[in-house]
């Protein structure tokens, strides 16, 4: 304002990011940098290796949706998460499991799943369709993606989007006939269908995977949970030994001289 400018709040932007590194560590980063701050080098605290992990440590956001009915869970640039939460395992299907069950999600691991791209993922769900089809699922479609799937060997049965007919999608969704949804956003002439599926997909608790990434780690993550039983240990376990980074000791501070000694005296004033 007035060619002065004002600072009304600084905010550390890794400051969600270090707690979770350092969980999955061991490494209290926190106090690294503070005593960096305080003027000790990296060296001097021993810190003079990469930090490694022998796990798989997955961080995943929680969102209010439950709490807002009507709203799409669709992702923008907005922040919309109001927490995080860590699935850890030696398997990363498992790890991304645990992480999604921290969340509220529950992965399903037999059913029936809805698959609706657009046209330029049509060729990447192919293999997680045939994933899904690999390990016992049963695939609907809408008719664009039933025809591409169906054509490349995973078979899939035709499903009415909204404005199609009935029984439609949504229809399947609100009886309890669907499990899982993989659906990404087909632009603005499925708009309507888009956010009526998701949002009936949360109001009935079925997992929607809106993007391509997401729905690898889903497959990979049912395949786990048909191998695997989760498990849960504490971040002691992990790190039995807490990592203190070893740092010279300050020298003690001198005592202070004694109070000298104050008569005490009686008498009538």
């Amino acid at each position: 304002q007035s060619d002065i400018v004002y600072v009304l709040e600084v905010n550390p932007r890794a400051s969600r990011t270090v707690p979770f590194v350092s969980k999955a560590t061991g490494v209290p980063l926190a106090k690294v940098a503070a005593r960096i701050m305080a003027g000790r080098s990296l060296e001097e605290q021993g810190m003079v290796e990469d930090l490694r992990v022998s796990r798989f440590y997955i961080k995943t956001p929680v969102f209010p949706f439950m709490k807002f009915p009507g709203s799409d869970i669709l992702l923008g640039p907005e922040m919309k998460s109001t927490g995080e939460v860590m699935g850890i395992s030696e398997d990363f299907g498992i790890a991304f499991a645990k992480a999604q069950a921290a969340a509220g999600n529950t992965i399903p691991t037999e059913g029936t799943a809805f698959l609706s791209v657009n046209d330029r993922d049509k060729r990447g769900l192919l293999p997680h369709a045939r994933g899904l089809h690999e390990t016992g699922f049963h695939i609907l479609a809408t008719q664009g993606t039933a025809e591409f799937l169906n054509e490349h060997g995973v078979p899939a049965e035709l499903v009415f989007k909204v404005n199609e007919g009935r029984p439609n999608i949504v229809d399947r969704i609100k009886s309890g006939g669907i499990q899982l949804i993989i659906n990404t956003p087909l632009g603005r002439e499925s708009f309507h269908d888009d956010g009526a599926i998701r949002t009936n997909a949360l109001l009935h608790g079925v997992l929607c995977v809106t993007t391509l990434t997401a729905a690898a780690a889903t497959v990979q993550a049912i395949r786990a949970l048909r191998l695997h039983t989760l498990t849960v240990s504490a971040l002691q376990e992990l790190h039995p030994v807490p990592i203190s980074t070893p740092v010279p000791a300050d020298p003690a501070p001198a005592p202070s001289p004694p109070n000298p000694a104050i008569p005490l005296t009686t008498g009538a004033a």
